[in-house]
């Protein structure tokens, strides 16, 4: 089924992509997108928060949380393991539109206004060529920029790699790698 304006839409012919943060899935499997790497079930990002002199001491006195825990919602989420690189944004636009129907009608609008939330966050990138791997995108791995604390057992995080391409990046990139070496 073609959508609407999906032929004609900026990101036509381009390959949405997270960037490295750490991810895990939480809760029930919902409705979901039957292939690989999408569960159904609910993403939480950590994103390390970033201080200067001042805003470190008052975060010190006040016991300020290091980090942020953003849970996204059973749409975006779906997004979010949908956009692994490999798949181009008129068929993400297709499964996200196969999945929630009216609910998320006009799909290529409202798929593309995800993908931009995410970008103005720095989350995801547009690439013009299948992901090529330079990057982990796997769950549950802290990006070599950013230092979080180990999880405390309260929630439990899925984070097992569901794609051959995420235990493979897992695997294949090391965590001692310096900061800003993406070299292959």
């Amino acid at each position: 089924m073609d959508l609407a304006d999906g032929d004609n839409h900026q990101y036509s012919g381009f390959y949405p992509c997270r960037l490295p943060v750490w991810w895990g899935r939480v809760g029930d499997i919902g409705p979901h997108y039957q292939t690989d790497g999408v569960t159904g079930k609910r993403v939480v990002l950590r994103i390390e928060k970033r201080f200067t002199r001042f805003e470190r001491f008052l975060a010190k006195i006040l016991r300020a949380p290091r980090e942020i825990r953003r849970p996204l919602d059973q749409m975006n989420s779906m997004l979010w393991e949908l956009c692994d690189g490999s798949r181009d944004f008129q068929s993400i636009c297709r499964a996200m539109d196969e999945v929630f129907k009216e609910n998320i009608a006009p799909a290529v609008d409202r798929t593309a206004s995800g993908i931009d939330a995410l970008k103005s966050r720095n989350l995801m990138t547009i690439l013009e060529h299948p992901f090529n791997q330079k990057w982990n995108i796997g769950p549950g791995k802290t990006p070599v920029n950013q230092t979080l604390d180990d999880l405390t057992k309260k929630i439990e995080y899925d984070v097992e790699p569901r794609t051959h391409n995420e235990k493979n990046l897992i695997e294949a990139i090391p965590k001692e790698s310096p900061p800003g070496d993406r070299s292959e």
